[in-house]
């Protein structure tokens, strides 16, 4: 799994794309609404801590982004304004809308941890609709290996997880798509330009998540955060011992797995380019 303890003030993170992912969150709560936010009910009582913790902390360790005064969080630089009384019913869509972070709701249950709430602008290849009150075991299931060997030490983990100590993990993929916003996996057409070992710099992305787990300390549910980076893989260009470990990454990497994060198209011209920059020929 891979998962690292985290420090509190790390949580959530305001970095130079702040404002504008805030912007684009904006505009998908407002075309793509159904998509992006959603919640079960009997959730209220957790999103409603989940929006105290996070105020909590982003005036905090976030110092400038935002405040609170009265009834209302205020973004000065956006000149935003959120009436907090508006959100009554859904606090976690207002949480949403003043972090980079997707945030998702799991409560614990027979079948282990479901999905109850979630504000989810930018997911990768999958949708919130899909998956609302499923188990882990449910919304993971397409990933190659899960049910067989991760279900239950992933069940395991999150019972343990503790209140004061949250974890982090780092997932990744690569895409030839640049926008956030994939809720559903990309269909190549033979009009897309091809990608070959001169483009592949410039035509893939390496898409990362940073993902934390935090255990909520009034109602026990865990807040699952995942906060989306995406660079050309041509950012690689300054760091060829990065470039050879990603080339040998993909090498190890089972078909499944490949095939699952859709790369499989796009494998043999990339690891071209990329033990190229490993060789210093590009």
């Amino acid at each position: 799994m891979g998962l690292v303890a985290l420090q509190l003030k790390d949580w959530i993170e305001a970095d130079e794309y702040f404002y504008d992912e805030l912007k684009e969150k904006k505009q998908l709560l407002i075309s793509n609404y159904p998509e992006v936010f959603a919640s079960r009910p009997g959730s209220l009582l957790a999103q409603t801590e989940v929006l105290a913790l996070v105020l909590k902390h982003m005036e905090k360790y976030c110092p400038g982004v935002l405040k609170i005064e009265h009834d209302e969080v205020i973004l000065p630089k956006l000149k935003w304004k959120f009436r907090i009384s508006d959100f009554e019913e859904s606090p976690l869509d207002l949480c949403g809308r003043f972090v980079q972070e997707d945030l998702c709701l799991m409560a614990p249950g027979p079948d282990g941890y479901t999905l109850e709430a979630a504000s989810l602008c930018f997911p990768a290849r999958w949708r919130l609709m899909d998956k609302m009150g499923l188990p882990m075991s449910a919304i993971h299931k397409p990933v190659p290996g899960y049910s067989e060997k991760l279900s239950r030490p992933v069940n395991s983990f999150f019972n343990r997880i503790d209140v004061d100590r949250p974890v982090w993990r780092v997932n990744w993929s690569l895409t030839t798509d640049p926008t956030m916003f994939q809720p559903v996996r990309q269909k190549h057409s033979a009009s897309e330009l091809p990608i070959t070992s001169k483009n592949a710099g410039d035509q893939v992305y390496m898409r990362c998540e940073r993902q934390t787990l935090r255990r909520l300390p009034n109602t026990g549910w865990i807040l699952f955060t995942i906060k989306t980076y995406l660079d050309k893989v041509s950012k690689l260009n300054k760091y060829p011992k990065e470039a050879q470990n990603l080339s040998s990454l993909l090498r190890s990497a089972p078909t499944s797995l490949l095939s699952y994060k859709n790369i499989n198209h796009v494998l043999e011209p990339l690891l071209i380019y990329l033990d190229e920059l490993a060789d210093h020929k590009v």
